[in-house]
């Protein structure tokens, strides 16, 4: 890959020094661009008034700046003034308060009889809400104007109610027994209602428990009140002897109107806030109040007002009185702080943020309208250089827009304008060149990013070379692996440049002489050595120079280093393609190998791995080149049909895992080896011991023709019994259920063992013989299907079921209770062929370790759909197949030719121990039986059989003896339904 840094150095300057061509010397005496200054004249007079207009309308600003700044402080004053006016007067009221008898009145009637200097004080203090007292013992009193008629519904008052007493009382049983009180504007108690579900102890609240023990009165931080909905700060004090805590709740509603009252301009936003950012007061009443979770209210946090300029000067406050500058939501915000009064031990501040354009309005105006000044004093001089401007800037607005072409990476146009005066000239030569130049290394960087063969990326590269660098010709040569020779690889057009270079043994800075001595170019010649990231030698880059471009000392240097600097880039490029076509070779080596080991794993099925892939691909080059039917849209790119060959040759690797002895398994009773010979040893002892039997009577006395007769009956049953065991064996026809009974009756048999059926045994096996040891000499079953002869899943039960969570990749296959079962009878009684349900579960396990084997490669992104193309060739088009039971949407045309390809070569194939081989038209006649039901795709196995494809393949692989004449219209009318 080309990397634009290798060409950094040299990319936006002249490459190399050179003559100016004979066109450019003496361009004409045309007009100098030094006449062209006095338009800097104009330039500098609007510059001037702009430069003027714009420092009086700063000093403006900061005037307006330190004014907004100033009165902010001075009305922060005020406002720290009217808080205390606020809080003074209900501070001294609970002062007095807290020398009042009330405090040390045990009984409700001695609080009661109080009730008028409470009242009193709610009435001379219009900012208190409510007057209470807490008594060390827990008990309550509370004093509150129902001043709305909202109160007065919240509380169910009766008519002409003014004061609510709320009382909490420990009654005889010491209890807490809560109370209500109405009382009139005279106090004369309208109604007394017993609250049981009025529960209040003082003693838990906050006023409660920082007054009590306190020489003074504390104020708790502002808070929402629960009942009256008004912002406000609780007042305590404890009394002035006893325990008894006396409390107000003062409302600082009022500050909200003296907020208003700060805004200097239409929109600008001010608060008063807490250290800890809670909003104290606010203009808009409504956004000061937010419900929580439990129902209450409470007052927002200033991230929470909704006002973004005011959370900003928050967060990061101005220095000083100076406002500072914010920019919230794309508009500028002039913010500024000043500090209040503290409300309970919480430093506050009133915040204000003012947008710039209203607090700036009259500077703005006022510069506004001394540009306006400053543009009508030049526009006789704008008028008068018009003409001069004109002349000078076209030429170099038409360069100037031919190179944005370029910056927007447009090189399709030519730079080129017609101008009188030198230096547009000069410049505009230089630009063309430059261009040129530029689009020249686009070509070639286009060349080294995305030409994937190595013979024409050198061409396109070489060309462009030539070209950029105004050269005669050229060639490039690479270096022979083995030999270590120069061979040709490009050339220009232009010269003669011999096929192979030999540099009787030059090395090192000697190499670029000995292949110009080679060439014959003493006189012109230019030799850069490509080298990869070792430094070793890759080959040559050979540029034939012309007879004007003779280059000496720092020009030849500066010249040979930038070809260098370029050819170094080319030299990357060529080593990454090499790497590229190297481990494609050596990718495409080890997929043969593997398929190629798996055929090999096996004497009987050796060559499918290699024949599949070659029939696969035969039939997808005819699907490919059809230019009618389903398929005539059909294409292929050059990457996808890799993957397709590369899926091929994987598609049975998951052979790997799949033992010999199933895979091989001629005969029913086969595992490692054929289990027949055991049986015949069983029949031999019965043999022996009817044998024994014979001699045994006669030495008793026993009639020697009954004897005989006997032992001759014994031995032909025997026989005739193992006989039927033994053609049983070989599985060749289908296992009726009589003879499935028979098997079972001659099984039933009994031999004596002598010998300890557990010694020889691996751990494994007698493991699955049990704890259970019998006696010897035992009786053993002719034909036996014994609990040792069952092999268990254990940890390695293969997740293939469809509800197996562990189940990643969408199998669903049906899965035996057990991995192998060796049982004798069980095998023997096998209807068809020699496979049982297990070891036929185990040959088609080999699909699921080839999707799983492919799954885990990190293939590449050209190569992702290869477990997917490898891994369904036993699915069929009717979603009846394994290992996933995919349907024909799930399934593409290279999915589809795999599994004709697949199932064309198992049928014919000769190397398979469990069948005869099948003639070609046997072959056909079941794949047209398998596409009328649904099992292959129907229209991709007619093609299959129009284009000769699967005659092709029989007779490069195909015994002759195999090859019978096929009628392939008659095929076809089947698959029409004719």
């Amino acid at each position: 890959m080309l990397k634009l840094d290798s060409l950094s150095s040299g990319w936006f300057r002249a490459p190399w020094p050179r003559k100016r061509p004979a066109s450019t010397q003496g361009a004409g005496k045309g007009i100098s661009v030094q006449l062209s200054i006095a338009l800097a004249i104009l330039c500098s007079t609007l510059l001037l008034g702009g430069v003027l207009a714009w420092q009086n309308y700063r000093s403006v600003e900061q005037i307006m700046l330190s004014a907004a700044g100033e009165s902010v402080r001075h009305l922060g004053k005020t406002l720290t003034e009217r808080t205390r006016r606020l809080i003074e007067p209900p501070r001294n009221v609970i002062h007095l308060l807290a020398y009042s008898p009330i405090m040390q009145a045990d009984t409700l009637q001695q609080r009661l009889d109080r009730l008028p200097q409470l009242v009193e004080s709610l009435n001379a203090n219009e900012v208190l809400s409510a007057i209470y007292v807490g008594y060390p013992n827990g008990e309550f009193m509370l004093v509150r104007e129902l001043f709305s008629p909202a109160l007065k519904a919240r509380f169910s008052a009766p008519s002409g109610t003014e004061f609510l007493v709320q009382t909490v009382t420990v009654d005889q049983h010491g209890a807490m027994a809560g109370a209500w009180r109405f009382y009139d504007p005279q106090l004369k108690l309208l109604e007394a209602r017993e609250k049981a579900d009025y529960q209040f102890d003082p003693r838990t609240r906050p006023w409660f428990t920082q007054a009590m023990g306190q020489p003074d009165s504390v104020m708790i931080k502002p808070y929402v009140f629960f009942t009256t909905g008004q912002a406000g700060v609780t007042l305590a004090r404890g009394g002035a002897t006893g325990q008894a805590v006396i409390g107000m709740d003062v409302a600082i509603d009022d500050l909200d109107s003296e907020l208003a009252d700060l805004r200097t301009t239409e929109s600008s936003e001010a608060a008063l806030i807490g250290s800890d950012g809670v909003v104290i007061a606010y203009p808009d009443t409504q956004r000061l109040r937010l419900a929580n979770g439990a129902g209450d209210v409470r007052l927002p946090h200033i991230d929470e007002l909704g006002s973004p300029s005011l959370s900003s000067v928050f967060r990061n406050p101005p220095a000083g009185n100076t406002p500072q500058l914010y920019h919230v939501d794309g508009q500028e915000w002039y913010g500024m702080r000043a500090p209040l009064l503290s409300f309970a031990d919480n430093e506050s501040h009133v915040l204000i943020a003012v947008p710039a354009r209203e607090l700036l309005h009259d500077a703005r105006q006022a510069f506004i309208r001394e540009i306006l000044w400053v543009a009508v004093l030049t526009l006789l001089l704008l008028a008068a250089g018009w003409a001069l401007s004109r002349r000078f800037s076209r030429p170099l607005r038409v360069l100037a827009d031919q190179l944005r072409a370029r910056s927007d990476f447009d090189f399709s146009s030519a730079i080129g304008v017609s101008s009188s005066i030198t230096e547009v000239r000069e410049l505009n030569h230089v630009l063309g060149r430059m261009s040129r130049t530029i689009h020249d290394f686009q070509a070639i960087a286009l060349a080294l990013n995305h030409e994937t063969q190595l013979d024409h990326m050198l061409d396109a590269v070489l060309e462009k070379l030539v070209d950029a660098f105004e050269v005669e010709g050229g060639a490039i040569y690479l270096t022979e692996d083995d030999s270590g020779a120069l061979r040709l690889a490009t050339r220009s057009s232009n010269g003669a440049y011999p096929a192979e270079l030999e540099l009787n043994g030059a090395s090192g800075r000697d190499v670029p002489a000995a292949v110009a001595k080679a060439l014959g170019m003493q006189n012109h010649p230019l030799c850069v050595q490509l080298k990869d990231r070792n430094h070793d030698g890759l080959g040559m880059l050979v540029l034939r120079l012309k007879d004007e471009q003779q280059y000496t000392g720092e020009a030849q240097r500066a010249f040979q280093r930038f070809v260098q600097e370029l050819s170094g880039a080319a030299a990357v490029a060529i080593e990454t393609r090499q790497l590229i076509e190297a481990q494609q070779r050596l990718l495409d080596a080890i997929i043969k190998l593997l398929a190629n080991a798996i055929d090999a794993k096996s004497p009987y099925t050796g060559g499918h791995c290699e024949r599949v892939p070659l029939l696969a691909d035969a039939l997808m080059n005819q699907v490919i080149a059809a230019d009618q039917g389903p398929y005539a849209e059909f294409h292929m790119s050059e990457a996808e049909l890799y993957e397709f060959r590369i899926a091929a040759w994987l598609h049975d690797c998951g052979k790997i895992s799949s033992p010999e002895s199933v895979m091989d398994k001629a005969t029913k009773l086969e595992t490692q080896y054929n289990r027949i010979h055991e049986i015949r040893m069983r029949f031999e002892v019965l043999w022996r011991d009817a044998a024994i039997a014979y001699w045994e009577g006669l030495a008793g006395g026993g009639d020697p023709h009954a004897l005989r007769q006997t032992l001759q009956q014994q031995q032909a049953q025997l026989q005739e019994e193992f006989a039927f065991v033994a053609n049983a064996n070989i599985g060749g026809e289908y296992m009726e259920s009589g003879d499935i009974d028979r098997l079972g009756r001659i099984g039933a048999r009994r031999w004596w063992r002598h010998f300890d059926n557990r010694l020889g045994l691996a751990r494994h096996e007698i493991a699955r013989l049990g704890d259970t040891v019998q006696a010897l000499p035992a009786q053993e079953y002719l034909l036996a299907d014994r609990p040792d002869h069952v092999v268990p899943w254990g940890d390695r039960k293969p997740h293939v079921d469809k509800d197996d969570p562990n189940n990643v990749w969408g199998f669903d296959m049906r899965i035996p209770a057990n991995a192998y079962n060796y049982g004798e009878l069980y095998n023997l009684s096998i209807r068809r062929g020699t496979l049982t349900a297990e070891e036929r579960f185990k040959i088609n396990e080999h699909i699921v370790q080839t999707i799983i084997m492919l799954n885990s490669l990190p293939l590449p992104s050209h190569l992702k759909r290869v477990p997917h193309i490898a891994g369904t060739h036993h699915e069929k088009m009717d979603g009846t197949g394994y290992p996933c039971r995919l349907g024909k949407d799930e399934l593409g045309i290279p999915e589809r030719v795999m599994m004709i390809a697949d199932i064309f070569e198992a049928l014919t194939a000769a190397d398979r121990p469990y069948k005869a081989p099948k003639t070609l038209s046997e072959s056909i006649g079941i794949l047209t039986a398998m596409a009328q039901s649904g099992h292959i795709d129907p229209d991709l196995f007619r093609l299959f059989l129009s284009s000769g494809a699967y005659l092709a393949y029989s007779q490069q692989f195909l015994d002759p003896a195999q090859i019978d004449d096929v009628d392939v219209q008659a095929y076809l009318d089947r698959l029409d339904g004719r």
